[in-house]
């Protein structure tokens, strides 16, 4: 398995060959509208599109399929608020294997039911990183399953980085890419990417301002995770992983944030504009395109939609 010290484009390349027979390759979609509001070219790679509807899949599919035969077959085990639990049991079916995964109270109705779905275990928990962590804990000495953390762990982060590869490879190169970030593995996975093959290239993160570790922690200069997470975007309240920053220092420009009427607005112009279907995670980049225009104005932007896993019955502008 990578491992952080060797964590290379080399990896990312790896994991594209190994989930290829799982893993759907996302389109990537243009609106000229859209580029006339951020004044930018902008590349949507679409992962609202992914299986189970997030990029998650790929990371998690490379994470089991990388496990050894008789570790994988004594299952594996995560906690998550949604679209990592639905998408490690999604890639556990893929590999006949069983899949624990251990939820907080509070996460979306929708994606706690694709998680069932896909034949997942459920095991409920205290709405904390803490209690997450303990419950899962718990789960892995009682079964023996591995552990697939939805971002700290280098294959999933290196799986995460397929997006980037593809996208760059579909646009013909972009001069700045923007992800959303809240644990960091699509970010910290997909700038390694990037910069594996364009080393000139801008990479930046869209993070939440109700969740801002990532943000804190690059102002700092250090990880800062005393946050309590208070966003709609509930797939980026994950604290930020210490691999993750670390990766994001090497390879990231900037951390982005975003308010909530941002976010709402952006996901509105995404379905409007774009046909699109995105959750509240994915349109914070565009958000942070366009409050933050100094960084992508008249540049090719490659822009990672997240996820499109939505509550139908709470839509943000619903009661608006």
């Amino acid at each position: 398995m990578e491992t952080l010290d060797r964590l290379t484009l080399a990896d990312v390349r790896d994991a594209a060959a190994r989930i290829a027979p799982h893993a759907q390759v996302t389109p990537v979609l243009r609106s000229r509208s859209l580029d006339r509001l951020a004044g930018a070219e902008l590349h949507f790679k679409c992962e609202q599109l992914q299986r189970m509807g997030a990029f998650k899949f790929r990371g998690a599919c490379n994470a089991v399929w990388s496990l050894p035969d008789d570790v994988a077959r004594r299952g594996v085990v995560t906690h998550s608020s949604g679209n990592h639990g639905a998408a490690l049991a999604l890639a556990a079916s893929t590999r006949g294997i069983a899949c624990h995964v251990v939820v907080p109270e509070g996460a979306v109705k929708a994606k706690l039911a694709a998680i069932e779905r896909y034949g997942a275990q459920l095991h409920p928990c205290a709405a904390t990183i803490a209690a997450r962590e303990q419950t899962a804990a718990t789960v892995q000495q009682r079964t023996g399953a591995t552990l697939v953390h939805p971002y700290t762990d280098p294959a999933v982060i290196a799986g995460q980085g397929t997006a980037a590869l593809e996208l760059l490879q579909q646009s013909g190169g972009v001069d700045v890419l923007i992800t959303p970030v809240g644990g960091g593995g699509l970010s910290s996975g997909c700038a390694v990417a990037a910069r594996g093959l364009q080393p000139g290239i801008a990479v930046y993160a869209a993070e939440p301002e109700g969740a801002p570790d990532a943000y804190e922690s690059f102002l700092r200069g250090e990880r800062f995770t005393d946050i309590v997470p208070q966003t709609i975007a509930d797939g980026l309240r994950g604290t930020i992983g210490a691999i993750n920053f670390a990766l994001m220092r090497e390879h990231v420009d900037a951390v982005l944030p975003v308010s909530e009427a941002q976010i709402v607005a952006a996901m509105r112009l995404i379905w409007e504009r774009l046909k699109q279907v995105v959750e509240p995670s994915s349109a914070t980049v565009l958000a942070a395109i366009l409050r933050h225009p100094q960084h992508f104005a008249g540049k090719r932007v490659g822009v990672v939609l997240s996820g499109g896993n939505v509550d139908l019955d709470a839509l943000p502008w619903t009661n608006a």
